[in-house]
């Protein structure tokens, strides 16, 4: 069983509905190779670590040894540990919030909702259609429960419960039915 398939279709999806906003607004969005503003130190549920952990096995040495060494010693605080010249090293793997950090999102707040993007992006539009918009709350419900049916698919592991650093998913070991 392919413990990951769930997170690939989702993976799919949000990337189709990015790549939808950029085909109307790509002139609005500054976002591009070199931009690492939003690139933090950010914590993940276990099934994007876990997918993020077979990327970081796939890289050739010394690379990987030397990921993994820097993820050992970083803190919280730093930038994300696969930055690399501003560039991140597993772009193609990235997690959903850094392939969704820019794009507009509707964020649901005690005081009704309110829709937010990178200040860089999207300077001159007054207001967004509905559908340029990604409802950040349908999204994370989707991640949950794809996380949910993610550990109900993988032996008990003391990393499995609790979202883990970036740095923290780059140290883990794949899963081996991936």
């Amino acid at each position: 069983m392919d413990a990951l398939a769930n997170y690939r279709i989702l993976v799919a999806n949000v990337d189709a509905l990015c790549e939808r906003i950029a085909a109307v607004y790509g002139n609005h969005i500054k976002c591009a190779p070199g931009c690492d503003a939003c690139c933090r130190h950010l914590t993940l549920f276990p099934v994007e670590a876990y997918a993020l952990a077979k990327a970081v096995n796939a890289l050739a040495e010394p690379l990987r040894t030397e990921l993994r060494a820097e993820a050992a010693s970083t803190t919280p605080e730093a930038p994300c540990p696969l930055l690399r010249e501003s560039t991140c090293l597993l772009y193609d793997a990235r997690p959903l919030i850094c392939r969704t950090h820019g794009f507009p999102i509707l964020l649901e707040t005690a005081d009704g909702t309110r829709e937010d993007h990178c200040p860089r992006n999207f300077q001159g539009l007054a207001s967004l259609p509905g559908n340029a918009v990604i409802q950040l709350e349908r999204l994370n419900e989707a991640l949950a429960t794809v996380n949910a049916l993610f550990l109900q698919n993988i032996p008990a592991h003391p990393d499995s419960g609790d979202r883990l650093t970036i740095a923290r998913a780059i140290l883990l070991t794949p899963l081996s039915d991936d």
